[in-house]
């Protein structure tokens, strides 16, 4: 037994959302959970290799799908090594569509033989019922938030934090009045102009490309909509032996607490405006869009938030109901970057860096948590107390390590 699993090597990928990417040169969107997912399974004993998946950022999921396949198809090992899948937001979508039993995709890779190879599904913040902040992005003015959104992430990647003229302009372009949130959107294409000058010339010629790639191709957004995704569960299928899991997060209603929540610097309550304009968009849902939740579900669901979430409450992209699927692994309060390690502790090597300030207050120790309890799910292992935060929410229910050896020799 013990030689078969040594034989074996996990394949996991992290394929990235709709606004993301896998890698910049040395900025990679997943870093640290990449860095945090190979510390515990390590810890666990189980052989694995993580992969950075490579999509078409805002590509038709179908798309998206098709080159996730082709990028494991050159990088997934030996034919009998496991395939594991965590998508963040859209990702998620791209790992279920490629695994749905009878899939088309427009490529010549054997879509099947890797099909058969997947053990897991994980999503994580992801829109599995639609988001209204789709519809949004679709506009001009969406478009222009999306951009900068990405953009900006990059930015503080590279240099650690937004410049403070940046944060002025953003705190003037986002004004809030009769209870609506108003843009100035050419501030926002300001901002975006004199970002992009900051990186040398080789870097901010790949940034414009793949900014030109997200305009050229949008054909993902109308597929988020409510609407799209009701087509897309009744073709996306589930596969059997895959274990399905979901990661649920949600952030604080923007408000005086909130907002208090975030901090008293400029920079922070800059880009809480930002966050409130992207919450009162997801906030946009029907109840007749979302399934209803089963007991376990709920039960999670009320232990870590306290009570039910309602239609309204999100994480700034995705409404909090709409990420639920399957087996529920964790949920915590944290905006929709947090969770893959977009928050602020530049005390941790390597730093985590947040630009997106939106009050849930989370932290190294809750990522912690989040990602050692995904780390269960994909092996059935039981990692030891010294490997997991004593704050861990945990909705895993611990298996042995019988269970373990039997999930790994699949």
């Amino acid at each position: 037994m013990g030689q078969d699993v040594v034989m074996k090597t996990h394949q996991i990928y992290l394929i990235p959302g709709f606004f993301g990417f896998s890698s910049f040169g040395e900025f990679r969107y997943f870093a640290h959970v990449r860095e945090i997912l190979e510390e515990y399974l390590d810890a666990a004993g189980v052989d694995a290799r993580v992969h950075y998946a490579r999509t078409s950022p805002t590509s038709s999921i179908r798309r998206r799908a098709a080159r996730v396949a082709a990028m494991i198809a050159e990088s997934s090992g030996a034919p009998e090594d496991p395939i594991h899948l965590i998508g963040h937001s859209t990702g998620g979508l791209d790992a279920r569509l490629l695994t749905a039993p009878g899939v088309q995709l427009k490529t010549s890779v054997d879509i099947e033989a890797i099909a058969r190879r997947v053990r897991s599904v994980i999503t994580v913040a992801t829109p599995h019922y639609g988001t209204p902040v789709a519809a949004f992005f679709t506009s001009l003015l969406g478009q222009k938030v999306l951009r900068l959104i990405s953009l900006g992430t990059v930015y503080v990647l590279r240099f650690g934090q937004l410049p403070l003229w940046v944060v002025q302009k953003l705190a003037g372009a986002v004004v809030w009045s009769n209870n609506r949130v108003e843009v100035r959107a050419g501030v926002l294409d300001q901002i975006y102009t004199h970002l992009l000058q900051d990186f040398s010339p080789d870097r901010r010629a790949v940034l414009a490309e793949f900014f030109a790639e997200v305009t050229a191709d949008q054909s993902l957004l109308p597929q988020l909509s409510p609407e799209g995704m009701d087509l897309f569960n009744a073709h996306a299928t589930l596969r059997p032996k895959v274990r399905y899991g979901s990661v649920v997060c949600m952030a604080p209603e923007p408000g005086w607490r909130s907002a208090l929540r975030a901090g008293v610097r400029p920079y922070a309550q800059a880009t809480h405006g930002l966050y409130r304009l992207l919450h009162a968009r997801a906030k946009a849902m029907s109840e007749s869009d979302l399934p209803g939740l089963t007991p376990d579900q709920e039960a999670i669901l009320r232990e870590v938030f306290g009570r039910l979430p309602t239609i309204g409450d999100n994480d700034g992209m995705v409404p909090a109901l709409s990420q639920v699927f399957g087996e529920v692994i964790h949920a915590t309060w944290a905006d929709h970057l947090d969770v893959i390690g977009h928050f602020g502790d530049h005390h941790h090597h390597p730093p985590h860096i947040d630009w997106l300030v939106t009050g849930a207050r989370f932290d190294r120790r809750h990522f912690e948590s989040l990602w050692a309890d995904v780390a269960r799910f994909l092996v059935g292992a039981q990692l030891s107390s010294a490997q997991v935060p004593s704050t861990s929410h945990t909705a895993w229910r611990m298996k042995s390590v019988v269970d373990r050896f039997r999930t790994a020799r699949r």
